[in-house]
């Protein structure tokens, strides 16, 4: 049932997909342009979010007649465009960060769950057992808050090279995760 193991690997493929430590700009951004994020509300929209689209995601997909597997593999596509992204530094996919929409939109949606939180949620469910995705789900939301709560405290400590640095690790993470879950799912 729980494995620590795929606890580890499913909480590290969220981390590095959420990229929360990456949006601290963001974040800081639209702390300055709203006066203050609720942090508290941006965790629980999108840890609803995420659960939602983990359990019906699925019901989607044959709705329009497309199997697991193929979707799998269009996400382990997406995850290492991601993993690419991250480490090249070029924007493969776009959010709109002057929205002022505060914390629901464009924090809790598409900054946290995104196109590619869901691809990966849905990868994940295809190659872990649900407890252990739940679990790994939980545990990013609960850094997410974290960060949202003390992001000006990490923007003063990390600085800009220690953000890039973190970034690029994680980015060769998903790499590697991405041509996990492509060969798992041939």
């Amino acid at each position: 049932m729980f494995s620590i193991k795929e606890i580890a690997s499913v909480t590290l493929t969220l981390f590095a997909v959420i990229d929360i430590i990456g949006s601290i700009p963001i974040i800081i951004d639209l702390r300055k342009r709203e006066g203050h994020i609720e942090s508290e509300k941006a965790t629980i929209i999108s840890g609803i979010l995420m659960i939602a689209f983990l359990f019906l995601g699925q019901s989607i997909l044959k709705l329009f007649g497309i199997d697991f597997e193929s979707f799998a593999m269009a996400g382990a596509i997406i995850i290492f465009l991601i993993g690419l992204e991250m480490i090249l530094g070029k924007d493969f996919f776009h959010t709109d960060p002057e929205t002022k929409s505060g914390s629901i939109v464009p924090l809790a949606f598409p900054l946290i769950v995104g196109a590619g939180t869901m691809t990966t949620l849905l990868s994940l469910r295809a190659a872990y057992s649900l407890p252990n995705v739940l679990v790994g789900i939980v545990l990013n939301l609960v850094f997410v808050y974290i960060v949202l709560k003390a992001s000006s405290w990490i923007e003063r400590k990390l600085g800009k090279d220690g953000a890039n640095v973190l970034r690029k690790v994680f980015g060769i993470i998903l790499l590697a995760i991405a041509i996990k879950l492509f060969k798992t799912n041939l």
